[in-house]
């Protein structure tokens, strides 16, 4: 069966210039880029060659990409650097929809004794601008934030929340590990102090990661040991995994220009089921999203259903639920949206790539109106005043 892989938000394809450009460093070229024999130093080289390829993808400097081994390291390295360059200030700013990789560990840092503020969403998935600036004060460490949601796309307005923090003296960190090669970014002109990204979402194998720390940042490393990442990231360097990353850093600045068509095929197969299937909207902003990725919910029915049923003509695609085994509670995004019960629990994420073609598209457009009315004519539910409903709505509401 052919696979329609529609979840790049996931992860995504390794790119086969970038295995080209990895495998003589998993063969060949195998020297430890510290060493000081020749045989290391032109491995050096390299890894010099891929930090320049990651920083010129996001506008910055060389010697402010550190390599990480994921986004989860960047961005618990990021938090720890800017509370310990505050240590005096114990108040964090941060987002009720953000990846559990932050979510986790505010909450882990709220039990160590800081006050975490979490700030709402609107209805589109936007944040108060107001309500930020109300947030951040004085006494507040770190404002971190995601540049783009990983379930509905939605863009923060990034610059305009860094510019509140810089007022108050806060760290600036942003989780882009969903944006970075999807979006022009230019940390030369940027508010962001720091910034994450990750290998595996722009066509680089898993396991490789950077941190953007500003110029001037008084970075206090995560991992203690070595020298390697001028002192900033301990550990003999990933050379084959970074090599990679720098490929597809390099791929993806040439790919922004052509980010057109990702949207253009995300915009048909989105426009083309609202038509064909009844009740069905669009999770989140219409317009300040990410160009690959539309997140929609199909009313009266479960998310994982719809799955099953496309699994069986090779979609991969994700639900916008997180539900898991024994467990019906809906996404922590959507619910604080605040969507009805009856898509809380239908939605369906697509993410595209610059491999997906208009034919997959077509496929998704033409099987999901009989995956939906299947599921539909087994569903107990069908309408929003179903006594269950209701009060599963109440429930959901006071659990959160």
């Amino acid at each position: 069966m052919t696979v329609i892989y529609l979840d790049n938000n996931a992860t995504t394809q390794v790119a086969p210039e970038v295995i080209d450009a990895m495998m003589p460093y998993l063969r060949d070229f195998y020297g430890n880029p510290s060493s000081m024999h020749s045989f290391g130093g032109q491995v050096g080289q390299a890894v010099r060659d891929a930090r320049s390829q990651v920083a010129q993808l996001i506008g910055a400097e060389d010697t402010e990409i550190i390599f990480t081994s994921c986004g989860s390291e960047g961005n618990n390295a990021a938090i720890h650097a800017a509370l310990a360059a505050q240590p005096d200030k114990r108040h964090i700013v941060t987002t009720a929809v953000e990846h559990p990789a932050i979510l986790n560990v505010c909450k882990h840092l709220e039990k160590k004794g800081y006050q975490v503020t979490y700030l709402s969403v609107d209805g589109d998935g936007e944040l108060d601008l107001m309500e930020v600036e109300a947030s951040i004060t004085g006494g507040t460490a770190l404002v971190t934030t995601m540049y783009a949601n990983n379930e509905t796309g939605v863009m923060f307005p990034v610059e305009a929340v860094g510019a509140i923090a810089k007022e108050q003296g806060a760290t600036f960190h942003v989780d882009a590990v969903q944006t970075v090669g999807k979006v022009p970014i230019n940390m030369a002109d940027s508010t962001i102090d720091l910034l994450t990204l990750s290998g595996h979402k722009l066509h680089a194998p898993k396991g490789i990661g950077a941190l953007y720390t500003r110029k001037g940042f008084k970075f206090r490393p995560f991992l203690l040991g070595g020298h390697q990442e001028r002192g900033r990231r301990a550990g003999t360097e990933n050379v084959p995994g970074l090599i990679a990353l720098g490929k597809a850093a390099e791929l993806a600045r040439i790919d922004l220009a052509s980010v057109s068509k990702e949207q253009k095929m995300r915009d048909r197969l989105e426009k083309e089921i609202l038509q064909r299937i009844p009740d069905t909207s669009v999770n989140g902003h219409p317009l300040h999203r990410l160009p690959n990725t539309t997140n929609i919910g199909f009313k009266y029915i479960e998310g994982e259903a719809i799955l099953f049923l496309l699994n069986q003509y090779g979609v991969c695609a994700s639900s916008g639920s997180a539900c898991t085994s024994g467990s019906l509670e809906p996404s922590h995004v959507l619910r604080a949206m605040g969507l009805p019960y009856t898509i809380l629990h239908g939605s369906i994420r697509f993410s595209l790539s610059r491999y997906t073609t208009d034919d997959e598209v077509d496929t998704v457009i033409n099987v999901m109106p009989e995956i939906v009315g299947k599921l539909r004519a087994m569903s107990p539910f069908s309408n929003d005043e179903a006594e269950w409903l209701q009060d599963r709505t109440e429930a959901v509401a006071t659990v959160g």
